[in-house]
């Protein structure tokens, strides 16, 4: 008889140790979860798309006690886990009860497109230390054109955290997609954050 999936087990596409600088302060892991919401066309994991991709499943306990090997590193350096994928928040609850093992000692980072139901960020945001928010473009057009879908719920969930979470703990990508986007439709998109009241931006190029 095949084994029933856990409840609260999730799929994970990698989990990539010893990180600087790149997920938050001090030493990281990130914990990458399969499946996304959007079909990027330059997608850097397709993996976390294709149904047939190798993956390790955890339990948050599981995942926890895996982690615990770096525990002197980011309890040292004011490190912890990255969640991306992937999009973490297609997975609150495992979010939540993983959470609920490591408490404050490690810090918890989001990396995330947003393009979720606003009923997942707001059950995970209070956990969260640091939000990385990769928006793509602001313009609808634009982004459903890369993405495969539009940026509506983006911007709402975008105005509760500019009103119900620490700003400076916000980081957001506006990234130049080539044959997407221009230098100007980045201009408007950051214009567009500020109005927000966000102003932690990491600007690129992508490469295809």
């Amino acid at each position: 008889m095949e084994k029933l999936e856990s409840l609260n087990e999730a799929p994970f596409i990698g989990i990539n140790r010893h990180r600087i600088g790149v997920d938050g302060e001090g030493v990281t892991t990130l914990a990458a979860f399969h499946g996304c919401p959007l079909k990027c066309r330059y997608c850097l994991n397709s993996s976390c798309l294709d149904t047939y991709a190798h993956v390790v499943r955890h339990t948050p306990e599981s995942l926890y006690q895996q982690l615990l090997i770096d525990d002197l590193y980011f309890v040292a350096t004011g490190g912890g886990v990255c969640f991306g994928g992937g999009e973490p928040l297609l997975r609150p609850e495992f979010i939540r009860q993983f959470h609920a093992l490591c408490a404050d000692r490690w810090k918890i980072t989001l990396e995330t497109s947003l393009n979720v139901p606003m009923a997942s960020l707001q059950s995970v945001a209070p956990l969260v230390n640091d939000f990385i928010i990769d928006i793509k473009d602001a313009n609808d057009s634009i982004y459903t054109a890369y993405t495969g879908k539009s940026n509506t719920q983006v911007w709402e969930n975008l105005k509760w955290l500019s009103e119900n979470y620490d700003r400076e703990h916000v980081i957001i990508r506006v990234p130049l997609i080539p044959e997407y986007n221009t230098e100007e439709d980045t201009e408007r998109s950051v214009e567009r954050l500020q109005e927000f009241g966000f102003g932690k931006f990491d600007r690129f190029t992508y490469k295809v």
